[in-house]
């Protein structure tokens, strides 16, 4: 059913505020939560916190008290929703647990807009991360398997395969190499929203990972987020390069506001928790009439209408969390051996002698001890085999199938 945010009544503005036992929500139970639950509730968490973000730095390039006052209005709205997001999540979810949660996000997640995405050089970039983002699942998977007495398949269901994508050990680029073409912003405003929904994402996980990487005692699980957490900080680079550069700011927060309505109707659609699901109903309510706020800004400031020359009529098709099985081992298949090379992807071993990938690859590999390596090893050496999920057969690539001990 077509939905356009802008001929939606929602919550006033003025009306917006909640107590602090409205806010203080009751978690979800991680024992019998539904894995693509917890997805949605990450995403979400990570929308407002990039909106949260963009609202700061929106209003420290402006000298405009009026504007300044309306950036902080919405923005302590923001601060509710995310809190209420994230405090979903219960506390007696390690951080562990939350990071196979993260990346089965960054998995499905990615796999789903890569097929929608109607671009091909974006399609491509989608493509490129969810391999890398599919094997840090399996790193933390097997560390999870030798420290934390949950498996990742408790968590993540049969819904997302747990093997080797592109091996990390392999993804450490020199940072020329991770910057990406920007959409042009006469593209399909799906690839916007798009590029906007997955920077958001991996600015979260990277934030979550700098933060929690120190806290474990165990020295390999401390080195395996510092390793994983330097890619996070590529993959924000490679995201946020495909943003449209030319964007006003006011124009920035018009598709903030209009994403986050595509992403709360969306999760309506698939929720299957009920208490759950209102709470994306409140926060469409409410993200509708930020939407109206910021449409309005971006008349006065630009002297330009975002519902006549940027926003479509009616929001996509709405974004979902589902299987993707056979989509990731086909890209597996085909892909796997690809690097950057300047905004261009190319299989590793088409890069000329002397290539700054392998200059890179020196540098931060020194003398030859990698900790997304030595996860692996570890489990082999404690379990005599590496932990994996593979309900849809052998791994599609011959040289990333199991070894044993």
């Amino acid at each position: 059913m077509a939905f356009n945010p802008l001929t939606e009544t929602g919550i006033p503005l003025d009306q917006q505020l909640r107590s602090w036992r409205e806010l203080n929500v009751e978690p979800y139970d991680t024992q019998s939560v539904n894995p693509y639950t917890r997805c949605r509730i990450i995403v979400m968490n990570g929308a407002e916190m990039e909106s949260m973000w963009f609202g700061h730095h929106f209003a420290r390039h402006t000298t405009d008290l009026d504007i300044k006052r309306q950036l902080a209005q919405v923005r302590r709205i923001e601060t509710q929703q995310q809190k209420v997001n994230n405090w979903l999540i219960p506390g007696n979810e390690d951080a562990l647990e939350l990071t196979i949660g993260y990346e089965q996000v960054a998995v499905d997640l990615t796999a789903w807009v890569a097929q929608q995405e109607p671009d091909p050089y974006a399609k491509q970039c989608y493509d490129f991360g969810l391999l890398e983002d599919f094997d840090h699942l399996f790193r933390y998977a097997n560390l999870m398997d030798m420290t934390n007495p949950r498996k990742a398949t408790e968590l993540v269901g049969d819904l997302t395969e747990i093997m080797p994508g592109r091996p990390t050990v392999f993804e450490h680029r020199d940072p020329y190499d991770d910057i990406r073409r920007p959409l042009a912003r006469t593209s399909d405003p799906r690839s916007a929203m798009h590029a906007m929904t997955i920077t958001a994402a991996e600015q979260q996980t990277l934030n979550f990972y700098c933060n929690v990487g120190n806290r474990p005692e165990e020295p390999l699980a401390r080195a395996l987020y510092q390793e994983i957490a330097q890619i996070e900080e590529q993959h924000v680079t490679h995201y946020e390069s495909m943003l449209p550069a030319d964007a006003s700011w006011a124009e920035q927060l018009v598709m903030h506001e209009y994403n986050e309505c595509w992403l709360y109707w969306s999760f309506m659609q698939t929720e299957d928790d009920e208490r759950i699901r209102k709470v994306w109903e409140t926060h469409l309510a409410m993200e509708i009439e930020q939407l109206k706020s910021a449409v309005e800004l971006m008349k006065k400031l630009d002297g330009r209408d975002p519902a006549a020359e940027l926003l479509p009529e009616s929001l996509p098709e709405p974004l979902k969390f589902e299987s993707n099985k056979q989509y990731v081992r086909q890209v597996l298949a085909d892909q796997v051996a690809l690097t950057g090379d300047g905004t261009d992807f190319v299989r590793v071993d088409d890069l000329p002698e002397g290539h700054r990938y392998y200059e890179y690859q020196k540098k931060v590999h020194g003398d030859g001890w990698v900790p997304s390596e030595e996860v692996i090893g570890s489990h082999r050496d404690s379990k005599g085999d590496e932990y994996r999920s593979q309900p849809a057969g052998e791994h599609p690539v011959n040289e990333l199938r199991e070894e044993k001990h």
